[in-house]
């Protein structure tokens, strides 16, 4: 029995463990290789990560897309995607959607997009016309459920659910376990659920080593009828990131499954990453002992991995278990919102917010008034949030000032005569749209980009490196009768 792997790497791996911090040039150093490897599906950075890219990393996003196309003819190459194009920016009007899905689709940068389903009422807000348009245009279409644990989130309500996605029929389903949540005890309850209403379309799990039980839930997958599982390649596996493919395809062999995917190709992958996270000083994704306290807070790998570095500069790390457990009341009083992109965001924002102020709920981010005002569907306002604090927030002064968000018409003419005019190009033009302006494109122009030397050009690493480190006067290299003597004038 084939077991195939998507691939999340450069994605999700790099959001977990990096902070989204996964530079094109990394990326370029094992592209090729990653391209022979064998996986069904490599995940590739988009949206959010644009704007990451052009305001932290001062590069590219396109010049990457482009990079990746080229490197990786053979993989499909999936985006997480929906109706809009920054994942916490839904107001993005269906023409520059559109747009930009057809640009990424025509310089070969897309080829599967895919949607979270349970948040935003999906399946009736958003699905109806966007899948459709993923159609035309020619991608994989791949739905997924959120997993959580909350007192409405029961079988029944995923059984519903998955029925509500297959009707779209779409390429997979999968569920998404971003929080690492799931137990093989739950995995036993859940995924036959998800397997006999997804009426044969393939299902795919995709889960994060937070609490330490991924790669056991993956094999207990397997059991389950579960044959495509999300991995990714360390340095950028297990920690909260996705499990490690070596550790879950030699245990899937080992049960008498045939792992589709070649572990020997990408052994220099793992070498020449791990020598860029010990160069930038990156974190190594490590097995996680089991943590608990996910189970309580359920702050996903990501959100986590943002959160310190936030904290980090804010000089309040050091109040992290704080934000933890605020975090924990605001997700109840809001009524069990998914900690998923982009409800996670706002729940942990607000608890931040409540701990720094030193009271609840004494400033409130607007997100948060909106889904008091129910904007954000069947997961926000009524029913199970709580409803004396609902009824303070949308009493609010800015609560009267926010209109609910409803997605505009905005012709492609008139965006592009707003930005630019037909002069700019379309890579200018959608730059300008994501970074709302053209100041942090300049700056982004104006620095160059980072390079990291490929795994076939040893010499030009080695010069590198003999720079930094002065104490050596030269190195001499010798291969049977012929020998070579690089000095270090910086020695001098």
């Amino acid at each position: 029995m084939d077991v195939r792997f998507i691939d999340t790497t450069f994605r999700d791996g790099s959001q977990s463990l990096w902070a989204l911090g996964m530079r094109p040039g990394m990326m370029e150093a094992v592209a090729e290789t990653m391209d022979r490897a064998g996986f069904d599906v490599i995940e590739v950075p988009g949206g959010n990560f644009m704007k990451k890219c052009v305001r932290d990393l001062r590069e590219d996003p396109w010049k990457m897309m482009r990079m990746l196309a080229k490197k990786m003819p053979n993989a499909v190459k999936s985006s997480m995607a929906g109706n809009y194009i920054m994942a916490l920016d839904p107001l993005t009007p269906r023409s520059m959607i559109e747009f930009y899905y057809a640009h990424l689709v025509k310089i070969g940068a897309l080829n599967r997009a895919q949607m979270t389903a349970n948040t935003f009422d999906q399946t009736t807000r958003a699905f109806p016309w966007i899948v459709p348009v993923f159609r035309k245009l020619g991608l994989q279409v791949v739905l997924a459920l959120s997993y959580t644990i909350s007192p409405r989130h029961s079988d029944e309500y995923y059984a519903q659910k998955t029925r509500e996605l297959a009707a779209f029929k779409p390429d997979a389903i999968y569920l998404k376990d971003q929080g690492g949540l799931l137990t093989m005890d739950r995995a036993r309850t859940l995924l036959p659920v998800l397997v006999e209403n997804a009426n044969g379309i393939p299902v795919e799990l995709h889960s994060h080593c937070t609490t330490g039980l991924a790669p056991l839930v993956y094999l207990e997958a397997l059991k389950l009828g579960v044959r495509r599982l999300h991995t990714g390649v360390p340095p950028l596996a297990n920690g909260s990131g996705q499990p490690s493919i070596f550790n879950v395809a030699a245990n899937a062999r080992l049960m008498g499954y045939s792992p589709k995917v070649d572990l020997e190709v990408l052994r220099p992958v793992v070498e020449r990453l791990t020598a860029i996270a010990k160069q930038e000083k990156l974190p190594i994704g490590v097995p996680l002992e089991y943590d608990y306290a996910q189970y309580v807070h359920q702050v996903p790998g990501g959100v986590i991995s943002n959160l310190r570095h936030q904290l980090a500069e804010l000089r309040i790390l050091h109040r992290l278990d704080e934000v933890f457990e605020e975090t924990v009341q605001v997700r109840k009083d809001f009524g069990y919102p998914i900690m998923i992109t982009p409800y996670s965001q706002f729940v942990v924002t607000q608890a931040a917010i409540n701990v720094a102020t030193g009271e609840r709920y004494r400033h409130v981010i607007d997100d948060m008034i909106l889904f008091a005002k129910g904007a954000y569907g069947e997961d926000s306002g009524y029913t199970w949030m709580d409803q004396n604090l609902r009824d303070r927030l949308i009493g609010m002064r800015r609560a009267k000032e926010l209109v609910d968000r409803e997605q505009s018409d905005v012709s492609l003419q008139e965006l592009r005569e707003k930005l630019g005019g037909s002069g700019v190009s379309d890579d200018e033009f959608l730059l300008r749209y994501i970074m709302k302006g053209e100041d942090e494109i300049r700056a982004m122009r104006a620095a160059a980009p980072k390079q990291y030397f490929l795994s076939d050009t040893p010499l030009v690493s080695l010069l590198r490196e003999l720079r930094n480190h002065r104490q050596v006067r030269y190195i001499q290299v010798q291969r049977g009768n012929e020998s070579l003597v690089l000095q270090n004038r910086s020695s001098a």
